[in-house]
């Protein structure tokens, strides 16, 4: 704390020193001579007045961040007109007039009343004004002055990041630029070294340099090399006051690596590979690996790889795999065991991109020996050839030699050989193999216009070894005879005209062979001998496997004949040639004056002299007409609803009487025919419905219908009973038959329970109880009637 208030104690002493050094300047440049100056004379013996200037006053200072207990004075303000008697008082505004600057009206002295940072605002424009202090009467016009907040060093240096990146290439020459890093300072960079800032590096050393005023990082050792180390953490300082003790500072970090470059040659770790593969291995099998280490990486670490010298050269070939920078040395042709047992390689790394700059630490490859071994393999048989083509004529006997196929074993022990034909290759057995020789016979005659190529495969296998076994495509051509006779190209029908004329064309035709291209054209065509002198048609060779058919004569008529059939012989160009006779349709039409075809058929003629064309269709077009109104009707009769029940004849039983009418006993045979309760066996059967599909017909159980002619209505009922009880397809619901009417002059009373419960009758219904199961429920009605009325 006591050396702070030192500081601002020396502070003050050169704000004052500067102040008073203004107030001098101010005097010399700015105060006012009395009214009665002094006169001046101006170009050519002009006399100019000087005006007496009212304020005696400069512009004024204060330091920034001025902690002390009382406020500091920043000036006075005093016009000459001022004599001291207190009549006088003087008015401060403008900015910060009266919160930051407050003035002593009497004296003119200004302070400062709150500390200022010049930061924030570097100066303020205040107007003072000299008024008389009882009438508020301006004396001095008003007038402008500044106050301006004088820096002092209170923000040390701060770096735009706080973290910097940098790359730097390995090896780089001294003194290359690696970044620049920049520092700011708050401070009034005009007044004084507040804000001069001066660089300079704290760790690094001596890998790295700053320059002390820009801030810009240089390599300070050559051949760095980044196999050695990869990443460097650099301090920088910025100082301000340039760099002078009492100055504030700050630092920041910058990383720098050290970026690759192609400095490293690839090495191979040994001087020789020793690999081994079998004979058996195939061509691009993989036989080893070599691997050259570079230390270098991306793109200059990259090694290529390849074969320069070696009797395996034709043998062997080396492919670099760049994800595992490995070279991959795979086999080229098939080898033998039996002819040569081992390889010697010579194969070469080198990097693929080489930088010119260190082409001094060359060269940039590296070469190693490799010793592969060939190991003995059991071997299947082996075909002479690849693959074998023959040819055997079609229509050849059975038994006909096709070819022969040859496998040998390539082991020293040369076993023997049987062959085989595969047989999903020749599903119709047209061949055999002799199993000890090879030699390919046919088993049945071949069609070249069925098949004309086989393509048929045949096994080798070793007599010993059963599980040794090779395989060959074997193609057999059968090559093409004469014995397919030509035939119409297509199922020619010509019409001629009635009206034709003599020697015309009304139709060309063509032929085609089953046979190959040597047998088949050129094709003859010719009129059978027996009709060369054709009254009607004749026949004309274009000579390009093609005829034209014309007319010999005139007046055709479909009355007299519709229809010819001319017999055309054609032949064929092969040895010896085949011949075949085609059938030519031909009929007679009634055609236009232009030769429009118009109706081929006599019945239409016939027709056509009596009525129409138009007259017809109208006819055929009232016959739909007709047609289309029966089929309505029809359909119209078959949608009407038909009852759910079909019923063979009217079933009595489902005639309902209403119970406002009493029956007329067993004179009343309207509502219920007895016959059918004298007679059960009348009805046969059950009753189908429409509206449901049974799921099967029901068969009544032998032994519940009773006997014939049985007038039992009981048995009769309660067989009807179970009938429908155990009948899927029986109607959903009862015969009801309603007894209203008993008749007239019935010696019984009426059977009707409507009036019961209104008459005083003295029936005693208890027998009901009596009765069985059946009759419960009107037991319960009836029965206990003086029960209820004890209770009551």
């Amino acid at each position: 704390m006591k050396e702070d208030n030192c500081l601002h104690a020396a502070l003050i002493c050169l704000g004052m020193l500067y102040y008073s050094h203004a107030i001098t300047t101010e005097k010399l440049n700015h105060t006012r001579p009395s009214l009665h100056g002094h006169h001046e004379k101006g170009k050519e013996g002009q006399i100019l007045h000087r005006s007496k200037r009212g304020w005696v006053w400069n512009q004024f200072f204060v330091i920034e961040e001025y902690t002390g207990p009382d406020p500091v004075l920043v000036g006075r303000l005093h016009s000459d007109i001022d004599s001291g008697d207190g009549n006088i008082k003087y008015i401060l505004s403008g900015e910060g007039a009266g919160i930051i600057f407050v003035i002593d009206d009497k004296s003119g002295n200004i302070h400062a009343t709150k500390t200022l940072d010049r930061e924030e605002r570097a100066q303020y424009t205040l107007t003072a004004q000299a008024v008389d202090r009882n009438t508020n009467r301006p004396l001095e016009p008003p007038s402008e002055f500044i106050v301006k907040v004088q820096d002092i060093n209170d923000n040390p240096p701060e770096f735009l990041h706080e973290n910097y990146h940098a790359n730097v290439p390995e090896r780089s020459n001294v003194g290359t630029s690696v970044i620049q890093v920049t520092a700011s300072d708050a401070d009034d960079p005009t007044y004084g070294n507040s804000a001069k800032l001066v660089y300079s590096i704290l760790e690094g050393q001596p890998y790295f340099s700053v320059e002390a005023q820009t801030g810009i990082i240089r390599t300070a050792l050559p051949n760095m090399d980044r196999e050695a180390k990869e990443e460097y953490h650099v301090v920088i300082q910025a100082k301000d006051m340039g760099g002078h003790m009492g100055g504030l500072s700050g630092t920041t970090k910058v990383t720098i690596t050290l970026t690759d470059v192609n400095d490293n040659p690839p090495k191979f770790p040994q001087s020789v590979y020793q690999m081994s593969v079998s004979e058996a291995a195939v061509p691009g099998e993989e036989v080893g690996r070599v691997k050259a280490k570079d230390p270098d990486i991306g793109e200059n670490g990259l090694v290529a790889y390849s074969i320069i010298d070696g009797d395996g050269v034709d043998m062997f070939e080396i492919t670099t795999d760049y994800e595992t920078q490995e070279g991959v040395v795979k086999l080229k042709k098939l080898l033998d065991f039996e002819t040569k047992k081992s390889y010697s390689l010579k194969v070469e790394a080198a990097n693929v991109h080489i930088d010119p700059k260190f082409i001094s630490n060359g060269p940039f490859k590296d070469t190693v020996t490799v010793k592969i071994t060939v190991e003995d393999a059991d071997e299947p048989p082996v075909f002479l050839k690849p693959s074998y083509i023959f040819e055997v004529q079609e229509n050849a006997a059975s038994g006909t030699v096709v070819g022969k196929v040859h496998a040998k074993d390539p082991d020293a022990a040369n076993s023997a050989i049987r062959y085989s034909i595969d047989r999903h290759t020749d599903l119709e057995r047209y061949f055999t193999i002799n199993a000890d020789d090879g030699n390919i016979k046919t088993i049945k005659a071949l069609d070249r216009e069925e098949i004309a190529w086989h393509n048929i495969s045949v096994f080798a296998v070793e007599v010993h070894k059963q599980h040794q076994e090779a395989k060959v495509p074997v193609a057999i051509k059968v090559v093409d005879v004469n014995d397919n006779a030509p035939r119409f190209a297509a199922a020619y029908e010509a019409f001629v005209c009635e009206n034709a004329r003599s020697n015309q064309q009304f139709i060309t035709i063509s032929a085609d062979d089953k046979d190959d291209s040597a047998n088949g054209p050129r094709f003859i065509f010719s009129l059978p001998p027996e009709i060369i002198h054709n009254p009607n048609f004749t026949l004309r060779d274009n000579r390009d496997n093609t005829a034209s058919v014309l007319v010999r004569r005139e007046g055709f008529s479909r009355q007299k004949q519709d229809l010819y059939l001319l017999p055309i012989v054609i032949s064929d160009g092969g040895l010896p040639p085949m011949s075949s006779t085609n059938t030519l349709t031909i009929r007679v039409c009634g055609c236009d004056s232009n030769g429009s075809l118009l109706s081929c058929n006599a019945e239409a003629y016939i027709l056509n002299a009596g009525l129409s064309t138009g007259a017809l269709i109208a006819i055929l077009a009232c016959i739909v007409i007709l047609l289309v109104i029966v089929v309505l009707f029809v359909t119209l009769k078959r949608q009407k609803k038909e009852p759910l029940i079909v019923f063979e004849e009217e079933d009595v039983r489902e005639n309902i009487i209403t119970y406002d009418d009493e029956g007329g006993g067993e004179e009343d045979t309207e509502a219920f025919d007895i016959a059918t309760l004298q007679n059960p066996d009348g009805i046969n059967g059950f009753i189908p419905r429409k509206d449901i599909k049974p799921e099967y017909q029901y068969m009544p159980r032998p032994g519940l219908r009773p006997a014939p002619n049985s007038v039992d209505v009981d048995d009769f009922i309660n067989t009807r009973i179970q009938e429908a009880d155990n009948d899927p397809t029986a109607p959903p619901y009862d015969s009801i038959q309603i007894y209203g009417y008993e008749g007239r002059g019935s010696v019984a009373g009426s059977l009707s329970s409507l009036e019961s419960a209104t008459t005083d009758s003295d029936l005693d219904y208890d027998y009901l109880q009596n009765w069985g199961p059946r009759f419960k429920k009107l037991a319960d009605l009836y029965g206990s009637k003086d029960t209820f009325d004890d209770d009551s």
